[in-house]
C-alpha cells in the first residue's frame, strides 16, 4: 500500500528491476504512488519482484538486443498506457586487467552497460517527446569518473553513460523531458558481491562511512529526480550517493 504520493498517477519502467538498485527504486516508486513495470533479463525474476513490491508486472528484456528491447517497451506501454519515467539500471561487472581482457569481455560489458542504455532510451523517448514530458534516470557509477583497478571496461561504459546523459539532456530538455544520472559508490548488490573480496575490503577502507551503501539508500535520489517539484531543475545532473567516497 502506498504511504506517500510524490509520484501519484505516474508510470515508470525500471530496467534491471529484478534485484539490487533497480528493484529498490521500483519499490520506492510504488510506495510513492506510481504504477511500475519491472524489466529484466531474467523475466521470471522480474515477475516475482513485481509481485513482491506491488508493481503492475514484470517483463523480459535483453538490453543488448534491439528486438528484445522493442518487445519489452511495447509490453510496458501496453501495461501502463504511457511511460512517464524510465530508469536504466541494468548492468554487469566483471574483473580483468586490460592486458588479460579479451574482446568478448569488453564487448559484452559495453553492450549491456552502455549500448543498452541507448537502445532502451531510443525506444522509450518518442512517446515522451510526443507527450511533451518525461523523466529518464540512468544509473551510472562513480567509477565512471574516477576509474577502478581491473574494471576498465566497466568504468569506460559508465563514463559513457554519464556523457550520454549530459548530451541527451541538452537535446530534449526544451521538449519537457529531463534526463539525469545517478552515480552511486559501492552498493551491496549481487553484482558487487561477485567482485573480488580483496578489492571490496580495500574499498571499504577508503570510505568515510566505512561501509558500502544499500540499494534502499540510493532509491530516494531516484524519487527526487522523478518527482515534481523536486526534480524540476535537474538537467544533465549526475548525483552521487557514495558513502563519502571522494570523486575528482
Amino acid at each position: 500500500m502506498s504511504t506517500s504520493s510524490a509520484l501519484q498517477g505516474k508510470t515508470a519502467l525500471i530496467v534491471g528491476g529484478a534485484g539490487g538498485i533497480g528493484k529498490a527504486i521500483g519499490a520506492a516508486y510504488v510506495n510513492e504512488g506510481a504504477r511500475v513495470v519491472l524489466a529484466d533479463r531474467n523475466g521470471e525474476a522480474a515477475e516475482r519482484a513485481a509481485e513482491e513490491i506491488g508493481a503492475v508486472t514484470g517483463v523480459t528484456i535483453d538490453v543488448a538486443n534491439e528486438d528484445s528491447v522493442k518487445v519489452a517497451v511495447a509490453d510496458a506501454l501496453t501495461a501502463l498506457g504511457s511511460i512517464d519515467i524510465l530508469v536504466n539500471s541494468a548492468g554487469i561487472a566483471t574483473q580483468s586487467s586490460v592486458a588479460d581482457m579479451d574482446l568478448a569481455m569488453w564487448s559484452e560489458t559495453i553492450a549491456v552497460d552502455l549500448t543498452g542504455v541507448f537502445l532502451v532510451t531510443h525506444h522509450v523517448l518518442p512517446d515522451m517527446l510526443a507527450r511533451g514530458s518525461g523523466r529518464i534516470i540512468n544509473i551510472a557509477s562513480q567509477l565512471g569518473i574516477k576509474g577502478g583497478h581491473s574494471l576498465a571496461h566497466y568504468c569506460a561504459a559508465k563514463a559513457g553513460v554519464i556523457g550520454f546523459t549530459k548530451s541527451l539532456a541538452l537535446e530534449v530538455a526544451e521538449a519537457g523531458v529531463l534526463v539525469n544520472a545517478i552515480s552511486p559508490g559501492p552498493i551491496d548488490t549481487p553484482m558487487v558481491e561477485a567482485i573480488d573480496e580483496e578489492w571490496k575490503k580495500a574499498k571499504r577502507k577508503e570510505l568515510p562511512l566505512g561501509r558500502f551503501g544499500k540499494p534502499e539508500e540510493v532509491a530516494p535520489t531516484a524519487v527526487l529526480l522523478a518527482s515534481d517539484p523536486g526534480g524540476n531543475l535537474y538537467v544533465g545532473a549526475n548525483l552521487g550517493p557514495n558513502s563519502g567516497d571522494v570523486m575528482p
